[in-house]
């Protein structure tokens, strides 16, 4: 979910919050995911849907806890990497349950990668480490994207095709547009050319999601292109950061995250997977 430097990083996201009660935007959020893990999952039957509801009450939990919490990034701890990680962690073991926990290689690893890059970028000094956590997760989540189960419900049509160039053409003019700042901060010789393979691997992920003509998958990847764009804008002073910038990022983030694992779960629905993990 990142496309910054730690040097930058604090920009957007070390804001001294006091906060120690849910405010209106994180009441929204946690509303706003419920509905659209609601609606989004209608097509499963009714007991189906009321095992998935259930599962992710950890999830709803951890987010709840980090937002009513809101600990400050200028106070780096294993606290707070675990509460920041935390919702990410609910979902990847979600994901696992439904697997029998048989195999890392797909989402599940991938929302674990990513748990591991949220629990990096607390500490300046590991930000590299976190691009790289973050970088991992996207081709995981690209591979999945492309086995059996991920096979197009329809051909792929024009408008897709036209649709993932469009993809394409705004991840390089976003990486053509940050290149000068890229080039102003202190590890200007590292960070480069990680953001820009970290653009093109976020980028890939999304046209494969494209490809899948799956909602969930599409909708959740677009929004994680959406929260990446937004902390990089702000963090590389492109733009004068939000007042509620940090928000945002982690607003967009987490459903993004959410929309994939349920995307993955309904890929196995009407499956022998699926029955097995209900009944589990």
């Amino acid at each position: 979910m990142i496309v910054t430097s730690n040097h930058t990083h604090t920009h957007a996201h070390r804001q001294t919050h006091t906060h120690m009660h849910l405010k209106p935007s994180h009441i929204n959020y946690l509303s706003l995911s419920l509905s659209l893990s609601l609606s989004l999952s209608l097509s499963l039957s009714l007991s189906q849907y009321c095992v998935l509801f259930l599962s992710l009450s950890p999830f709803f939990l951890a987010i709840a806890v980090y937002f009513y919490l809101w600990i400050p990034d200028s106070s780096p701890s294993v606290l707070a990497a675990a509460i920041k990680a935390a919702p990410v962690i609910s979902l990847a073991l979600l994901v696992l349950s439904y697997k029998g926990g048989r195999s890392l290689l797909g989402v599940a690893g991938g929302l674990i990668f990513s748990a591991s890059g949220d629990c990096c970028l607390i500490w300046p000094e590991l930000f590299l480490h976190g691009m790289a956590s973050f970088a991992l997760a996207h081709l995981l989540y690209s591979l999945t994207f492309l086995s059996t189960r991920y096979s197009s419900l329809s051909p792929s049509s024009s408008l897709s095709y036209f649709f993932c160039l469009l993809l394409w053409l705004l991840g390089g003019g976003l990486y053509a547009y940050l290149f000068p700042f890229l080039q102003k901060t202190p590890d200007a010789a590292a960070l480069t050319p990680g953001v820009g393979l970290y653009v093109a691997l976020i980028v890939l992920m999304a046209t494969l999601a494209v490809r899948t003509r799956r909602p969930l998958i599409m909708l959740g990847s677009l929004i994680f292109m959406t929260s990446d764009l937004t902390l990089a804008l702000q963090t590389f002073k492109v733009t004068e950061p939000l007042e509620h910038g940090r928000h945002i990022v982690m607003t967009t983030y987490y459903l993004a995250q959410l929309l994939i694992a349920l995307g993955d779960i309904k890929a196995a629905e009407g499956g022998d997977e699926f029955a097995k993990w209900k009944k589990s």
